[in-house]
């Protein structure tokens, strides 16, 4: 019996290297058919594993922690020698919409905005096209009086509103929320 096994083994091992692209094909058509099904299971099984998936989070990020240490210089040799490269691929990442959020984000982070769904508050801000306070048309960009604005409390940190500049620099920032 385990040479029948063995055969069967060997026997599929040079099926599958013969359809690769054939299997490969099949795969991307079961996949696209099935999306939902496949994030559902794929959903489910996070949530039992959830425990697995945390430790191995923590293991994972230990050893790179220890990698880094112990490879200090290669990383700045690396990074010596590719400055170029990192400087074109971060030229066109943030090209991307991703780039765009993730930059826009961190702006907002750094000039102190403060909330729980960063997320949220961006998707709001992409589809506002009209100052909240004066209902002005608003445009992207870095210049003009009607350029949008995220507006918040510089005491609290809290989101008010997407304004246009010339509502943004006029209202006083101790009006009432």
């Amino acid at each position: 019996m385990p040479r029948d096994k063995e055969k069967k083994k060997e026997y599929d091992k040079k099926y599958r290297e013969k359809n690769k692209e054939q299997k490969k094909e099949n795969d991307k058509k079961y996949r696209e058919k099935n999306k939902e099904q496949i994030k559902q299971q794929h959903k489910e099984w996070r949530e039992e594993n959830k425990e697995h998936i945390k430790e191995y989070r923590k293991e994972h990020k230990q050893q790179q922690k220890e990698w880094r240490e112990e490879n200090k210089e290669h990383i700045k040799e690396y990074r010596k020698e590719h400055k170029q490269q990192q400087k074109e691929w971060s030229k066109e990442y943030i090209k991307t919409d991703k780039g765009k959020k993730v930059r826009r984000i961190s702006k907002w982070k750094q000039s102190g905005l403060i909330c729980e769904n960063y997320d949220k508050i961006y998707e709001i801000y992409v589809n506002t096209n009209e100052c909240d306070n004066c209902g002005i048309e608003l445009v992207e960009g870095n210049y003009g009086s009607n350029k949008k604005c995220l507006d918040h409390n510089h005491r609290t940190g809290l989101f008010r509103n997407i304004l246009c500049t010339t509502c943004n620099t006029i209202r006083p920032d101790y009006e009432s929320d």
